[in-house]
């Protein structure tokens, strides 16, 4: 049985929904920027080929501070940062957009995407299909859906508002029965995030022990708690298509060399079912 999340994950989820409500007036508008934005014809298809490869591809997250971590780098340029990561080989680039708690904006992402030519993903506690078109109508490529943040009502009827308005998503998992019903609903990019963002604890097994159980026609994701090539072994040996990271290559001196040392990690192609 699905229940709302506790701590740290519910007051954020609480908060997109007070953020959602006030959103939803701009419904129509959305939709009509929406469509001005030009869009690959696929999106869903680009976004996983940009993550497929020989070796981990890696997901470049432009992050100010978090919940654990407090500021990490307060004056970050988003576009700047991200044309850094570029530099250093990102596949995709991650850009928070939510405000309070890690420093984010809508602003941010429409930066992002304006500069650089890889996809960029909406990532924030995303609960209602107007945050979808949200994130189209200022460039997104993709989008973060936390299953543990969605009933099981909301995850397929954000699935299918991110078709509607030509969004992949990442959908985000911690546990077999969220992996089931990522699957259920369709899900093609799925990450496993280490850490719980109800406690905030990392457990780096997490990503390593599940992402072999992800079928191999979808992309696998690992996520959180990793810093240095040694710290992505584990999720690469497993079978992982890419890692995402952020706090450490944000809060570095070199952003594009911190990417690329990243990105050399060969990836295991037998560890999949």
């Amino acid at each position: 049985m699905w229940t709302f999340p506790s701590g740290t994950l519910g007051d954020l989820t609480r908060a997109s929904h007070e953020r959602a409500a006030l959103a939803r007036p701009s419904l129509p508008e959305l939709r009509a920027a929406a469509r001005d934005v030009p869009s690959a014809p696929a999106a869903a298809d680009v976004f996983a080929a940009a993550l497929r490869g020989p070796v981990i591809r890696v997901i470049a997250e432009v992050k100010r501070a978090s919940p654990s971590k407090g500021a990490i780098n307060p004056g970050i340029d988003a576009a700047d940062q991200a044309a850094h990561y570029v530099a250093g080989g990102a596949a995709a680039i991650s850009v928070l957009t939510e405000p309070t708690r890690f420093g984010g904006s809508l602003d941010d992402l429409s930066a992002v995407a304006a500069r650089v030519g890889v996809p960029a993903i909406r990532k924030d506690f995303l609960v209602d299909p107007v945050q979808l078109w949200e994130a189209r109508a200022r460039g997104a490529t993709a989008a973060l859906l936390i299953v543990r943040a969605l009933s099981p009502a909301e995850l397929p009827l954000m699935m299918d508002a991110a078709r509607e308005c030509g969004l992949a998503t990442l959908v985000e998992i911690r546990d077999e029965r969220e992996l089931e019903r990522a699957l259920e609903v369709g899900a093609t990019v799925i990450g496993v995030n280490n850490r719980n963002l109800e406690t905030l604890v990392i457990d780096p097994s997490t990503a390593p022990s599940l992402i072999p159980r992800i079928p191999t026609h979808c992309v696998a994701v690992a996520e959180s708690g990793m810093q240095t090539a040694e710290d992505i072994l584990a999720s690469a040996v497993a079978g992982a298509d890419a890692i995402l990271v952020g706090s450490a290559i944000s809060a570095s001196a070199d952003p594009t060399a911190s990417v690329r040392a990243l990105t050399a990690m060969p990836r295991s192609i037998t560890a999949r079912r």
